[in-house]
């Protein structure tokens, strides 16, 4: 499945991105798509008693920008026998810059590593977390040492109905993107494809309580009518992302589902750690055209949790508050 036609990637100077980059040209070639890596340099502002802009301020900033174009040439330069890239050095925040690099060439995935700051007991660092919340397209952050090949993906979808129609459909639209790309993935790295929809039934503690004191006969029935209405959600979901691969592909992938009662913000990040998940799958964002509607908490607390390679996914239709020129 080429799913991919304009991958960027995202690098540090030396070999901190060598694993981000060989993913990225890998998957550039597999999909046939164009290439363009790039490093974002820092600005340099002035000192005191320097004028902002100055010349010595520029000389740093220039020195700055040639040290990082060298940085990225040597590092893609035994990558460029196989494949056309086009590299960049971009300056100003980084998060910023990358998402702007992607409405102005309009880049329909971005690969890169986390920032790994060592002082947190997290993966992804502040700049990472703004990029899957707020890139229109979507992100593949590779954990650092992650294995060349990938054994076990897993893809989080919401399969809950209870929405209002708009809502609904986006949520929709939003798993069948999450499953298309976590198969396609499956697919090229050999990998076995998992996908969970974690359910509750909202309501349960309630009708045990001294308040209500429904008879426990009357609070399972209810519990397996939500659990079974959760079931028949996914299996069509998956039916319909398998039905569109074809027999054969879908025959080989052979998905395994997993239907979890709880907390998505708890199973899903117990489940990949139990699994050994190489990488996780997962929206960021269940509206679209709401600029300041960036990330649900849900998605934030699972993300927090996740110590695998995560690609964060978009909704169609998603608006990102970032814009071309600083307002």
């Amino acid at each position: 499945m080429k799913r991919f036609r304009d991958i960027l990637c995202v690098v540090e100077p030396g070999d901190a991105s060598r694993n981000a980059l060989e993913r990225a040209v890998a998957l550039a070639r597999n999909n046939q798509a164009s290439l363009t890596v790039v490093s974002v340099a820092d600005i340099v502002t002035a000192g005191i008693g320097m004028p902002e802009g100055g010349p010595i301020s520029a000389d740093l900033q220039e020195a700055l920008v040639n040290m990082h174009a060298q940085g990225l040439e040597s590092l893609v330069k035994p990558h460029r026998a196989r494949i056309q890239i086009e590299t960049r050095v971009l300056v100003g925040i980084p998060f910023v810059q990358v998402i702007r690099d992607v409405l102005s060439h309009g880049h329909d995935l971005v690969i890169k590593e986390p920032e790994n700051p060592h002082w947190l007991d997290r993966l992804f660092g502040s700049d990472d977390m703004h990029l899957m919340r707020k890139c229109p397209c979507p992100v593949w952050m590779i954990k650092p040492q992650a294995e060349k090949s990938y054994r076990c993906i897993l893809a989080a979808v919401d399969a809950d109905d209870d929405y209002l129609p708009a809502e609904l459909e986006t949520r929709r639209a939003l798993n069948l993107q999450v499953l298309e790309m976590a198969s396609s993935l499956a697919l090229s790295e050999f990998a076995e494809l998992h996908i969970v929809h974690v359910w509750d039934a909202v309501g349960e503690t309630a009708m045990r309580s001294a308040f209500m004191r429904t008879p426990e006969e009357d609070v399972m029935a209810y519990v397996e009518q939500i659990r079974s209405r959760h079931a028949a959600s996914l299996k069509d979901l998956v039916h319909e992302v398998t039905g569109s691969l074809g027999q054969d592909v879908a025959g080989y992938l052979k998905p395994q589902t997993h239907l979890v009662k709880g907390w998505a913000r708890k199973e899903v990040p117990a489940l990949a750690k139990k699994m050994q998940a190489d990488l996780v799958v997962m929206g960021t964002v269940g509206r679209t055209g709401i600029p300041g509607f960036l990330m649900g908490n849900t998605a934030e607390t699972i993300l927090t949790q996740l110590d695998c390679s995560v690609l964060a996914v978009k909704p169609p239709g998603f608006t990102t508050p970032v814009t071309l020129v600083d307002r």
